[in-house]
């Protein structure tokens, strides 16, 4: 059976996770204590024991998830046909198809962490999730909004999220409802991720990719900037740099999977959303997650 893993992103996290993992596997331990001497504090005691504001926390957020998704995957044994991750997960599905090692994947994540937390500071913005409206309306109603806001996740068919300046982002959902929209509703981030307000954070990320070797994959990664198989190192660095300020297109890369032949989908790290929207974009095929260790 054609196998496909795919790699949550931030949100997923949860108190607790990988706590499990860390307590019955000497390889998760070993791996778990590694990350704690890479970023300098103690990220276990947080994922393990911490409450949710501060798994909220962006250098937490990004490591805590990348680390629970990579460290169950190793613990697996995992051969994919074919990966993919939604936004930070693409990191995470590099580390596993072997494009990145593990360290150098963790120091990209933190780095990525921190660059969108200070562009969160300086550059204030927001996103909104749209429902049941199709995807080539709120296109065209975000660009007739004066102010930066663009579609920035498509997750699922019916199912399309909003990013950019605040003011536009509301402006831009008062439009979306009067054009039909189900619900225009606002999430709870703390900025205008995947939107040209990042812009100075994927500078800062270019920088820091450019000192990383990356290798070929075992497996093609299907990225998220265009939704197409990658093997190339060089293509991947590429399409990682611009995916900061570029749109997640979930929805294709689901569909591009299956049209590849991808028969099963398993779900590895936190949380369930990937398996949802998955079944979202085509009901047939088969959808698991591991999530609760």
């Amino acid at each position: 059976m054609k196998q496909a893993y795919v790699f949550p992103g931030q949100g997923a996290q949860f108190s607790g996770m990988g706590k499990e993992l860390y307590q019955t596997s000497t390889e998760a331990k070993a791996l778990f204590d590694k990350a704690n001497e890479i970023l300098g504090f103690n990220i276990t005691e947080i994922m393990f024991e911490g409450s949710a504001d501060e798994l909220k926390q962006t250098k937490v957020t990004q490591p805590a998830v990348f680390l629970h998704s990579v460290i169950l995957a190793k613990v697996l044994g995992i051969t994919p046909y074919a990966v993919a991750g939604h936004s930070l997960g693409e990191f995470s599905a590099l580390v596993v198809a072997g494009a990145l090692s593990f360290e150098d994947g963790l120091r990209l994540v933190a780095k990525r962490a921190m660059a969108m937390q200070a562009c969160c500071e300086s550059q204030p913005g927001g996103m909104a999730a749209i429902l049941n409206l199709e995807d080539a309306v709120v296109e065209q109603v975000c660009a007739e909004v004066d102010g930066v806001v663009v579609a920035a996740n498509y997750n699922c068919p019916g199912q399309l999220v909003i990013s950019g300046a605040d003011e536009a982002v509301d402006a831009a959902c008062v439009k979306l409802k009067e054009a039909g929209a189900r619900r225009a509703l606002r999430l709870p981030v703390g900025g205008a991720f995947h939107s040209p307000l990042m812009e100075p954070a994927r500078a800062e990320l270019e920088q820091a990719i450019s000192e990383v070797e990356f290798h070929t994959p075992v497996c093609p990664i299907y990225q998220n900037v265009d939704a197409k198989p990658y093997t190339d190192p060089e293509q991947i660095k590429v399409n990682l740099i611009a995916q900061l300020t570029a749109p997640v297109r979930w929805t294709q890369i689901a569909q591009a999977m299956v049209a590849d032949g991808v028969e099963a989908f398993t779900e590895l790290g936190p949380g369930t959303v990937l398996q949802g929207l998955i079944k979202k974009v085509d009901a047939n095929v088969s959808v698991e997650s591991k999530a609760t260790l």
